[in-house]
């Protein structure tokens, strides 16, 4: 099969088009033929190793992928010839992948495998992070950083389904439509002045901060939650890892919460079907509708990383399996 592989730790540019064997599918595995495959930020940090997991030279990377099942064991959620979308840990930039049945579900039929390259990990993360980690309830005020990207976009319109109101802070006048097309209610443009502008949308204050951008904006972040809000990092988009004076969360009863849903379903997959089944009913609902960015054919992931690397994409940047480069 074809599969794109990183076999040097120099960015995008290094990534090759190579034929290797099917992967060997484990007892109760499910084999997909793939159709599109999710392109992250956390992909392109692993082009050069600068993401917390490490794999062994060469590997194949890509998290979260849409297809057609192959094969299935009994009393999986997907049988053979099911539309699904799967999380798996590694080798999903490949024309077939083996996903474990927890992290495998069905896709919603008013989803195309595009936008099922997002459903089985920015959506996930983003629920388990507004739900579980969250704690959200209807009626709260959520403020997104990096709204325009894929975790962003999905943010906006999970809270959104969920009963919330939504401030956006996108990077440029350019994405604001991006933010408005999700569901946004409040959009602000990052730039001087962008907690003054989310002060006037929200005056009560910030229940909820989806923070998957970390760097300078966190202080303003913090300083924008009313009492008994929760920020919560997703990651450091930015480049830096903020540091926070600790008074400031007793002082306010605030509370700054991790969210990895990536490391917690390694310990516990029993989270990912019941968030499976709550985005698709958001799906039947119309909330969710993954906002999809660029789409390069598989032979074009260098282009896409890079793209990614260079923060010049907007939504969910997706390589078609099936397109040829």
């Amino acid at each position: 099969m074809r599969a794109i592989q990183i076999s040097s730790l120099d960015g995008p540019a290094a990534v090759e088009l190579v034929e290797v064997a099917e992967p060997e599918a484990a007892d109760g595995d499910i084999v997909i033929d793939v159709k599109a495959v999710g392109v992250s930020f956390v992909d392109a940090l692993m082009t050069r190793g600068q993401y917390q997991v490490r794999p062994e030279l060469p590997f194949v990377p890509g998290v979260e992928v849409a297809g057609i099942v192959r094969s299935a064991p009994a009393g999986a959620a997907v049988k053979a010839g099911d539309r699904c979308a799967a999380y798996v840990p590694r080798g999903g930039y490949a024309e077939v992948v083996a996903a474990k049945p927890a992290v495998t579900f069905p896709l919603p039929d008013e989803l195309s495998f595009q936008q099922g390259a997002a459903f089985a990990m920015n959506f996930q993360t983003v629920h388990f992070a507004l739900v579980r980690r969250g704690r959200l309830r209807a009626g709260e005020h959520v403020l997104v950083h990096g709204a325009a990207g894929g975790v962003g976009t999905a943010a906006i319109q999970v809270a959104k389904g969920l009963g919330a109101v939504v401030t956006a802070v996108v990077d440029s006048a350019s994405t604001v439509a991006v933010a408005e097309t999700a569901g946004a209610d409040h959009v602000v443009v990052a730039e001087e002045g962008w907690a003054d502008a989310v002060r006037a949308a929200a005056p009560h204050g910030i229940d909820v901060t989806v923070d998957p951008v970390g760097g300078e904006y966190f202080a303003n972040s913090i300083r924008l939650l009313r009492p008994e809000g929760r920020h919560l990092v997703i990651g450091f988009a930015a480049g830096g890892i903020p540091e926070i004076a600790v008074n400031r969360l007793l002082l306010k009863n605030i509370e700054v919460v991790g969210v990895y849903w990536g490391g917690f379903v390694e310990r516990d997959d029993s989270i990912a079907a019941a968030s499976a089944a709550e985005l698709s009913r958001l799906a039947r609902e119309g909330f969710v509708r993954p906002v999809v960015g660029g789409v390069y054919p598989l032979a074009d992931a260098a282009k896409a990383l890079q793209a990614i690397e260079d923060r010049a994409t907007s939504g969910k940047v997706v390589l078609d399996v099936a397109a040829i480069g």
